[in-house]
């Protein structure tokens, strides 16, 4: 396989050894003879020779190929450069080190560590996420009045709860307990009235994005979360009061999800799904809050019948007004008919005295 002279040193420098042990080896194991006939055709063949060499010629082509590569340019530039002397940056430990510190790295001692980076930088990742940088000031303004009449009420709940408490252990408060009853039982139908538009204020913003395409036209997919979300908040009207809570709590959480969803595939502006959160949390605050102050008063405030209540009570005097009418019915066919029947005794009772007549004048 090796044919020239140059191959033929490259494998003598590399591996000399190796050769030299397998032709000792050979040496030991086949007879002078036949080791002299069957290399007789290399020893003596015509073919040119290259000189024999050791492993110096490959270490000259190696510093060789190192040499190529300096920059001789480089090499006599900086030669030529000149250090300039920088005696502020010398003091008496500036040539010194800590014995475990890196070479090169900062002094901890000279500094101090922070023990609060941890944690400022968590709250700036807080930050960076529930940013509303992105949201147009006017959606952002408009919005956050938008939550404010359903944040007033939550705490007008929790102020007519603490002032008939108070008159309840104390004995007087800001406001009388009658008057504080009365506004609580006056913020029930605002607060749900008010949550049920806002939820049927926020389906209907899909409407809106479908008619301008954004995101592409979805259709009915579109269009159902503007028809669902109203038929969902508006029959909590009709329910309890706590009840009704609890079900528009639910209803908001349950449009922010599909809210985030609509936002993820595009079909709204991507500040949406943060702006959502953020009026979300208000919401579902004063939810929670309204709730907590109107169970502190549970057992003292007298329970004002609702919707449901009313179709109830409605229901049932229809009842009793169609009982009433049917025993009025019944009771004057029964007079009618005692009327009839004595209507036809009377006739009777004069045909069988005309017919006596009859007979007495024959």
């Amino acid at each position: 396989m090796l044919r020239t002279g140059a191959s033929r040193i490259a494998f003598q420098a590399i591996a000399p050894s190796v050769v030299r042990r397998t032709g000792s080896a050979f040496l030991c194991r086949a007879d002078p003879a036949q080791w002299a006939a069957r290399f007789s055709s290399v020893a003596f063949t015509k073919r040119p020779q290259a000189p024999s060499a050791s492993s110096k010629p490959i270490q000259a082509i190696f510093r060789r190929t190192l040499a190529d590569k300096i920059d001789r340019e480089a090499e006599k530039r900086y030669r030529e450069e000149k250090l300039q002397p920088t005696p502020e940056t010398v003091s008496a430990t500036s040539t010194t080190r800590p014995l475990l510190s890196e070479v090169g790295a900062s002094d901890p001692v000279n500094h101090d560590v922070d023990m609060m980076k941890g944690i400022k930088d968590d709250m700036e990742t807080i930050k960076d996420t529930f940013s509303l940088a992105d949201v147009p000031r006017p959606a952002y303004y408009v919005g956050l009045a938008g939550v404010l009449p359903y944040l007033g009420t939550s705490l007008s709940t929790v102020f007519c709860a603490w002032n008939i408490n108070q008159a309840a252990e104390v004995g007087h408060s800001l406001l009388s307990p009658q008057t504080a009853e009365l506004f609580l039982h006056v913020l029930e139908p605002l607060q749900l009235g008010y949550g049920a538009v806002i939820l049927s204020f926020l389906g209907a913003i899909h409407w809106g994005l479908e008619f301008g395409g954004f995101g592409g036209h979805q259709g009915y997919k579109r269009y159902s979360i503007g028809v669902i979300a109203p038929a969902v908040a508006w029959p909590t009207l009709l329910l309890p009061i706590e009840t009704a809570l609890i079900s528009q709590f639910c209803a908001f959480v349950l449009l922010y999800y599909v809210d985030t969803r609509a936002a993820y595939r595009g079909w709204t502006p991507s500040w949406y799904a943060i702006y959502r959160f953020v009026l979300t949390f208000i919401v579902g605050a004063s939810i929670v809050v309204s709730l907590i102050g109107r169970g502190e008063v549970a057992n003292r405030v007298v329970r004002q019948p609702g919707a449901a209540d009313k179709i109830t009570a409605l229901r049932e005097a229809a009842q009793d007004t169609l009982a009433k009418d049917e025993e009025e019915v019944l009771t004057l066919k029964g007079d009618q008919v005692e009327d009839r029947v004595a209507t036809v005794q009377n006739s009777d009772d004069e045909i069988q005295e005309g017919g006596q007549a009859n007979s007495d004048s024959k």
